[in-house]
């Protein structure tokens, strides 16, 4: 009996999915556990394996279209078996909630003005062709009866500079010679059209962008949020992680103290790692730390779970292999959720300081900069010194000003005192 295939919930943000590819093509066998598509969600592109045996009997979604969550994907049956009837069916019931809002008083309906159709937008693997709209596309301005159409200020401006406004091309009414035709134009040797031309092109939203943007808006406008910020001394860190590369030969990256220092000044604040839930907060008792990594399409944030009971290398290891995944989008639902508390560290692009939006369910997000050398006062001289500066953004309505200055002032202490992360 042929039994409809729908689109797969692969993420707890998923609204829908892109099919990247297909495995199968009508008409093939098919087996449970076989891999029959891959699915592109706001997060990864995933496998899709089938639970059914049978025939391949219809496609709903093609290669490169995007579908809603729960939406036909495909139908699987006997060979030759007729499904259209299935696939009526879902038409129906997709259609009916329509009839019901159809159901108007007439005369509430003429009341209401008659909108224009909304066109369907292109599918999401589909990249429209540049639009471009030409102003000017000839040399020889239009007379009429001997004389140049063409406004005072543009005859002024063409004496001006010197050009002859027989043949300048005229954009406004009737051909008119206006002022931005004066000082758009572009004489060109040989007698060839002089074409000046406004382009653009479009590109389609990806699953992860969508994904992004509903989040993001989200957080902002729902926590409110209040960002704290402090410079921290790293020239001890910068001595300990040298000292760790010489004796274990591994290497480790500032990244890499960061998240150590934080998931300490974690364990000793505890309510810098809670979650707003409306109606109570959640104290975490557990350090997931998740750590931003930028990706073509956007932003991944892969969680090192535990963090503060981990070393240095272990976290290096970590972060090194769900960025070289990020990148290949093949993580998985388990590696980004989870997370307590994000760090989104843009100190390798040269940014010095900026301020990041709380990543849903944590109630903070640490921005990191990059390491300055300035000029600092020690012992009453100016002396050379390496800084860094990082901002806490917090909901306040989980987090005050007391409580996450605390937490930074323990993080700042940890990182200008490395010996106090392996106490």
């Amino acid at each position: 009996m042929a039994e409809i295939v729908r689109m797969p919930k692969l993420s707890d943000t998923m609204t829908e999915g892109v099919v990247a590819e297909w495995h199968k093509k009508v008409g093939d066998k098919v087996e449970s556990g076989e891999l029959l598509a891959e699915i592109e969600t706001d997060k990864a592109t995933m496998e899709f394996e089938s639970f059914l045996d049978g025939t391949l009997l219809h496609i709903g979604v093609p290669k490169g279209g995007t579908s809603a969550v729960n939406a036909v994907l495909c139908v699987i049956g006997e060979e030759g078996e007729d499904f259209q009837a299935l696939l009526d069916a879902e038409s129906e019931a997709s259609v009916e909630p329509e009839k019901k809002e159809e159901k108007a008083p007439a005369a509430a309906a003429a009341s209401t003005p008659t909108q224009a159709p909304v066109s369907a937008p292109a599918p999401a693997a589909s990249r429209p062709e540049p639009v471009a709209k030409a102003v000017t596309v000839e040399v020889e301005a239009p007379a009429t009866n001997g004389r140049v159409k063409a406004s005072p200020l543009a005859k002024r401006l063409a004496t001006e500079k010197g050009l002859d406004i027989n043949h300048i091309p005229g954009t406004g009414d009737g051909g008119r010679i206006v002022r931005r035709d004066i000082e758009t134009y572009n004489p060109i040797v040989g007698g060839m059209a002089a074409v000046m031309v406004e382009s653009s092109e479009e590109e389609a939203v990806t699953q992860m962008r969508k994904t992004i943007a509903r989040r993001l808006s989200e957080s902002k406008f729902t926590a409110p949020h209040f960002y704290l910020t402090i410079e921290i001394d790293m020239d001890n860190a910068i001595s300990a992680r040298k000292a760790l590369i010489e004796r274990d030969g591994k290497k480790v990256s500032f990244n890499d103290m960061v998240i150590k220092a934080c998931a300490a000044a974690l364990r000793r604040h505890p309510g810098v790692n809670s979650s707003w839930q409306e109606d109570t907060i959640r104290h975490n008792k557990h350090v997931h730390i998740g750590v931003a990594v930028a990706v073509e399409d956007g932003l991944l944030v892969p969680v090192v779970r535990f963090a503060d009971s981990k070393t240095l290398s272990q976290i290096n290891g970590e972060v090194k292999d769900f960025a070289q995944r990020a990148k290949a989008k093949k993580l998985q639902p388990q590696d980004w959720e989870g997370n307590t508390f994000t760090i989104s560290n843009l100190g390798m692009f040269g940014i010095e300081e900026f301020t990041a939006i709380i990543n849903p369910p944590d109630s903070c997000i640490m921005a990191v900069g990059g390491i300055r050398e300035v000029p600092v006062v020690k012992n009453g001289a100016v002396v050379p010194g390496n800084r860094m500066k990082v901002t806490l953004s917090c909901d306040h309505r989980v987090v005050d000003g007391a409580m996450g200055a605390a937490f930074l002032q323990t993080f700042k202490s940890n990182l200008e005192n490395p010996m106090l992360m392996f106490a």
